[in-house]
C-alpha cells in the first residue's frame, strides 16, 4: 500500500511528537480511540460477526456490535473447540477467566499476547489495545499491556501471578499507587488520523534485554485494513518494566523513498513491507541470525524476511533481505515477487523452531482460519497451510508459547495464544503436531 506525501508528512510527524516523548492533549473531537470496544456498540449499532473469511468483520480495529453491560462487558465461559487434535483450553485474559485480569490487572478486554522466553526462562506476554473499567470516561483505555508467567504446565490454563511494585518479574508492571492495574508499555499521540495506538507485533530475548516490535496504527480502515505510520523496535533492560524506542528502529510506511540523515528513521519505499513482524532465532545452518518477517499493514499483504547478527538488531543499516535467491545488504533488494516467502495474504503471524519436528514451524491468521507450516530454513519452502481452527470460531494472532513442549523438544503438544474478536480476549489453544 502506497501512501501520498501527506501521509509521508504525517508519518514523520508521529515519528517525532513519539520520539521526543511528547505529552500530546488531544482537541474537542479529535481525540482518538481504539475501534475495538468491548465496552459498547460500534456507529450503527449493528452486531459483528464471527469470522468467516479469514479477516475480521468491520476490520481488527472495527467497533464490537450489541451492546454490554456492566463495567467488565459480558463474557462468558470459554468458546469450545476440541477436534481431537486441536482444542481451546481457556480465557487467558478477561474477567471471566482463571487469571480474572479485570480485578487483578484492570483488564476486561484485550487481544493478542505476543509470547517470548526472557532470556530465563520466564514467559512475556505484550497485549494489543487493552480496556479495563467500562464505567469510567476512557474506559481505562492503554495501548498496550505486558504481563509476565512462569507456568510451563499449561495443559489447564494458562497462570499469571499478582503484579508486585517495583517487582520486575512479577505479573504485571504496576505502581503500588494501582498495584492491581496493568501500566502501559509504549504510548501513542492518540489523535485520530495522526496516530490512533501503537500495536506490539513480536518480540524477542537477547543478551538479557527485550526487543518489542510495534506498529503505529494511523487509521482503522475496512475489513482487514488498517493504516500504519511506521514500525519500530522499543528495547528494555528491566525485563519490560520500561521501554524505549531508538529513533533509527523506525521504518516509516509512505511507500516512496526519501533520503534522511543519519540517526532518522528509515524512510525506504520498501519498508512498508515490515510494518508488522516475527522474530526466530536461527538454528542448525542459521544459527548466530535473527530472523525478522515482514508483512505490510493489514490482513492482504504477502510475507518477507530479513535477518541480522543478535548484536546489530538496533541497526537497519545492518540488515539483510531474502531476494528469493540470496540475501541482500539493501532493502531494494525485494522488489521482485521472487522475495515473497509465503504468498498473500500472511497476517498477524508467530514463527519459531521446533526440535520435536526439527523444522521452523509457523502460525498465522489465513483466510480459512488458523494457518500452521513448516520448513526445512526461515527463507523455505514453507509447506501449503494446514487448518488448525476454521475460521468459523473467530479465532486471530496465533502467538506460539515458548515453553510448549514441542518447542522444547519435549513432546508434540504446541500452545499458542488466539485472539477472540467477538468478546475481545484471548484464549489459550493446544494442538499437537504429528513428525
Amino acid at each position: 500500500m502506497r501512501f501520498p506525501a501527506r501521509s509521508l508528512t504525517l508519518a514523520l510527524a508521529a515519528v517525532t511528537l513519539a520520539a521526543v516523548g511528547l505529552t500530546v492533549v488531544p482537541l474537542a473531537g479529535t481525540a482518538g480511540t481504539a475501534d475495538a470496544a468491548p465496552c459498547g456498540s460500534n456507529a450503527n449499532g449493528s452486531s459483528l460477526p464471527f469470522l468467516d473469511t479469514g479477516s475480521i468483520g468491520g476490520s481488527i480495529g472495527g467497533s464490537i456490535g450489541g451492546s454490554i453491560s456492566g463495567v467488565t462487558g459480558t463474557q462468558g465461559p470459554a468458546p469450545y473447540f476440541n477436534n481431537g487434535v486441536t482444542r481451546i483450553i481457556d480465557w487467558v485474559t478477561g474477567p471471566k477467566s482463571k487469571n480474572d485480569t479485570f480485578d487483578r490487572f484492570g483488564i476486561s478486554g484485550t487481544d493478542l499476547g505476543v509470547a517470548w522466553d526472557n532470556g530465563s526462562g520466564q514467559t512475556l506476554l505484550a497485549f494489543g489495545d487493552t480496556f479495563g473499567d467500562c464505567s469510567v470516561a476512557g474506559k481505562q483505555w492503554r495501548h498496550n499491556v505486558l504481563l509476565r508467567t512462569n507456568d510451563n504446565d499449561l495443559h489447564d490454563g494458562l497462570s499469571v501471578p499478582y503484579g508486585i511494585p517495583g517487582d520486575i518479574n512479577s505479573g504485571a508492571s504496576v505502581t503500588a499507587a494501582a498495584p492491581r492495574y496493568a501500566t502501559q508499555m509504549i504510548g501513542a499521540i492518540g489523535w485520530s488520523g495522526i496516530e490512533v495506538t501503537t500495536i506490539p507485533t513480536s518480540a524477542i530475548s537477547i543478551a538479557g534485554k527485550q526487543y518489542l516490535n510495534y506498529m503505529s496504527v494511523r487509521s482503522w480502515g475496512d475489513s482487514g485494513v488498517w493504516a500504519t505510520n511506521f514500525s519500530a523496535t522499543a528495547v528494555s533492560s528491566d525485563n519490560g518494566q520500561t521501554w524505549t524506542t531508538p529513533l533509527d528502529t523506525i521504518r516509516v510506511n509512505a511507500g516512496v523513498t526519501v533520503p534522511l540523515p543519519v540517526g532518522w528513521p528509515s524512510a525506504q519505499a520498501n519498508d512498508a513491507k515490515f510494518q508488522q513482524a516475527a522474530y526466530v532465532a536461527g538454528q542448525r545452518d542459521e544459527a548466530g541470525w535473527i530472523f525478522q518477517y515482514g508483512t505490510p499493514n493489514g490482513r492482504y499483504g504477502a510475507l518477507y524476511l530479513s535477518r541480522v547478527r543478535p548484536a546489530d538488531i538496533l541497526d537497519l543499516t545492518k540488515f539483510e533481505y531474502w531476494t528469493g535467491s540470496g540475501w541482500s545488504p539493501t532493502i531494494d533488494g525485494i522488489t521482485s515477487s521472487k522475495a515473497r516467502v509465503v504468498g498473500a495474504p500472511v497476517s498477524e503471524l508467530s514463527v519459531a523452531w521446533s526440535p520435536y519436528l526439527n523444522k521452523y514451524v509457523m502460525l498465522d491468521t489465513g483466510t480459512l482460519g488458523v494457518h500452521f507450516r513448516t520448513a526445512e530454513h526461515p527463507q523455505g519452502p514453507w509447506s501449503l497451510p494446514r487448518i488448525l481452527v476454521p475460521s468459523t470460531h473467530g479465532l486471530y494472532g496465533p502467538m506460539m508459547l515458548p515453553q510448549s513442549p514441542a518447542l522444547k523438544g519435549t513432546g508434540p503438544e504446541l500452545y499458542f495464544n488466539g485472539s477472540r474478536w467477538a468478546e475481545y480476549n484471548v484464549v489459550l489453544v493446544e494442538t499437537k503436531l504429528r513428525r
